[in-house]
């Protein structure tokens, strides 16, 4: 299977700098039965079934990029990846100059020490303190991780904090958004309760490899970043009974789709989960755990263009996004979204 397979024309107009307002007026592409159809977000509700389960991911994103000195040089972090507590794998601008043993300044009180350089560039920061202390640190000092696409010419702007981040977030961790729940609103969660359709939390806290295109020419060539997510005994119980009445799983986004695969991927049905997942989804995958997928529209030649290509087909999939092309639909985080049905097997 070649990354050119999932390779698509995308011209630049397409992609959205900003999220529609309300959020839950973005447009909602449904695949639902034959055919496309352009609906909004707020018609969801109307979507979906009586005794249906939306499963969300609670992860909250945090303020994981920081403006630092060590000495009277400039440094620009982002923490991408927890490592312990306190210890954290991060990008760095510059990054040849940091040795172990450095010490980077971010604000008075608040740095971080130079534990480890890799040699991907990637370097290791301890900070003092438990988790907590870090976070409240990043909310005081640092600045969203908005993706490249996202264009701020002129620097973050006020909003940033408050729309990259889902009605759902709960748990610090993320440095990602999961983009699919940016589109919901009191007004559609009220919605989805009137229609007898029920809910439940998972957590993937989001890491920064999750939205990258694919650089290698063979898909087996690709090596997934691992991210750590949590799912618990409620939701667990809560799919089971939704199987068990003939209700269908919708996941939001495919960060909750990913964690629920990988928790059902050992073949005893869906368990607690809390660990690290790396699970890569391609064409020809089986699929053990959800029914309906809403997602927003992604990178040519990214693994999560490959899939929702998995999950409802690709030839569907490269019809739906020509259409959503064509017909002027926004891409990426701030983007419109797709509600799709799982392809027989």
């Amino acid at each position: 299977m070649k990354t050119a397979d999932f390779d698509f024309h995308l011209p630049p107009s397409c992609v959205a700098d900003h999220p529609a307002r309300p959020r839950d007026h973005a447009r909602l592409l449904s695949l639902v039965g034959q055919g496309l159809d352009d609906r909004r977000l707020f018609d969801l509700p109307a979507l979906l079934r009586p005794g249906d389960l939306l499963v969300f991911n609670d992860t909250r994103v945090i303020a994981s990029r920081l403006d630092g000195r060590r000495g009277e040089a400039r440094v620009e972090v982002t923490l991408h990846k927890r490592v312990a507590s306190g210890r954290w794998l991060a990008f760095a601008r510059p990054a040849k100059r940091l040795r172990p043993g450095q010490t980077i300044e971010f604000a008075p009180g608040f740095a971080a020490g130079v534990a480890a350089k890799h040699e991907d560039g990637q370097v290791e920061l301890t900070f003092e303190g438990c988790d907590s202390e870090l976070f409240a640190a990043l909310r005081a000092h640092g600045r969203m991780p908005l993706p490249p696409y996202i264009r701020r010419p002129d620097g973050p702007e006020a909003g940033d904090a408050e729309d990259y981040q889902t009605l759902f977030a709960a748990r610090d961790g993320a440095v990602a958004a999961p983009t699919a729940g940016l589109h919901f609103t009191p007004a559609v969660m009220a919605g989805l309760a009137a229609r007898g359709v029920a809910t439940a939390a998972v957590t993937l806290h989001v890491g920064a490899g999750t939205f990258l295109p694919v650089k290698v020419e063979d898909v087996r060539d690709h090596h997934m970043h691992a991210e750590y997510g949590e799912i618990g005994d409620s939701t667990v119980a809560a799919i089971a009974a939704t199987r068990e009445a003939g209700g269908r799983v919708v996941a939001v986004g495919t960060t909750s789709l990913r964690l629920l695969e990988t928790a059902a991927g050992s073949g005893e049905g869906l368990r607690p989960f809390a660990g690290e997942t790396a699970i890569f989804i391609t064409p020809g995958y089986r699929f053990r755990s959800v029914d309906m997928l809403l997602t927003n529209f992604h990178l040519p030649r990214s693994t999560l263009f490959m899939l929702v290509c998995a999950f409802a087909g690709t030839e569907r999939m490269r019809a739906a996004y020509a259409h959503a092309i064509e017909t002027g639909y926004r891409f990426y985080s701030y983007g419109d979204a797709c509600l799709l049905e799982r392809a027989p097997t």
